[in-house]
């Protein structure tokens, strides 16, 4: 990294509350070296009560932009000139933009899924789904599937802190999209095995299967499935989770969240350069990371 930092080096962020645990430094700093580009990507410890300051040091560094994660995603908004359509709707930002002193939020979570369907072949556009999720990341996955042409969706989730986002976010999709969308609570097993019967793709969305509840399940048993359903889960560790085991057992068709976290983070990559990550190679380096 050092041998490549010039005067000439382009700075991105991330601004987040805990950092050091973060993969994005190595995954966009070993894009920008395989890419030749010079930029340099760096993680700064940043919460709410720094917030604002950080947000104008990134305007009067003339940074190009930066990531943004927990705990300052749904706060950082406020300090913004700009924000897309999607970020709009998800009343949330991961990635800020800096369009000649211009600072435009965007939110790349549910682009990064959608790209992650189409890298697999699997086309949800004008279909079905049905979502377990109600935090950022699964509300970001269901605006943009609203925003893309899915046609009809159901989010489960239960009736926690989340439900009121749930709630909002059932309104926006439709005050803003076509689809069809409904919200039920996740502990009616009935109603979920009759949604997902119903549908195309079952995407998983909560923190159900991840440390400090692995080998948990949303799902209760294989016979919520059938060999013809697609399922995923945002869930990159471990790369298979409970759910998808017991999908894999029936037949299914199964996606885990790391092509999510890559095409993310490819979004992010290429609203700041122009150019997009090497997939190919990237791939590899993230293989070997949560092999």
């Amino acid at each position: 990294m050092a041998e490549r930092i010039t005067g000439h080096t382009e700075l991105i962020g991330l601004m987040a509350y805990p950092i050091r645990h973060s993969s994005s430094p190595a995954m966009h700093n070993e894009a920008f070296a395989t890419l030749g580009l010079d930029y340099a990507y760096l993680a700064f410890e940043v919460d709410n009560d720094t917030l604002e300051d950080a947000v104008k040091g990134l305007r009067a560094l003339k940074m190009v932009g930066s990531n943004v994660s927990m705990p300052n995603k749904t706060v950082v908004g406020q300090y913004l000139d700009e924000l897309s359509p999607a970020a709009e709707m998800a009343g949330a930002v991961n990635t800020i933009v800096n369009d000649n002193g211009k600072l435009i939020g965007h939110i790349t979570d549910g682009i990064g899924y959608m790209q992650s369907l189409k890298d697999n072949d699997i086309d949800v556009i004008g279909k079905k789904m049905t979502i377990a999720g109600a935090g950022g990341a699964a509300t970001a996955i269901e605006i943009q599937a609203a925003l893309d042409g899915v046609k009809e969706m159901s989010i489960f989730n239960i009736k926690d802190k989340f439900w009121e986002n749930a709630e909002k976010t059932v309104e926006k999709i439709r005050a803003n999209t076509d689809c069809v969308v409904n919200l039920y609570d996740l502990d009616d097993k009935e109603k979920l095995k009759e949604e997902i019967a119903d549908s195309y793709l079952f995407a998983q969305a909560t923190g159900v299967g991840m440390k400090p509840m692995e080998g948990q399940s949303v799902v209760p048993d294989k016979s919520f499935f059938r060999p013809d359903l697609i399922v995923t889960d945002t869930i990159y560790a471990p790369r298979e989770t409970a759910l998808l085991k017991m999908a894999k057992e029936v037949g299914c068709k199964t996606m885990n969240g790391l092509g999510m976290m890559l095409f993310q983070g490819d979004a992010a990559f290429h609203l700041w350069t122009g150019q997009h990550m090497p997939i190919d190679h990237m791939k590899e380096v993230l293989d070997i990371k949560y092999d």
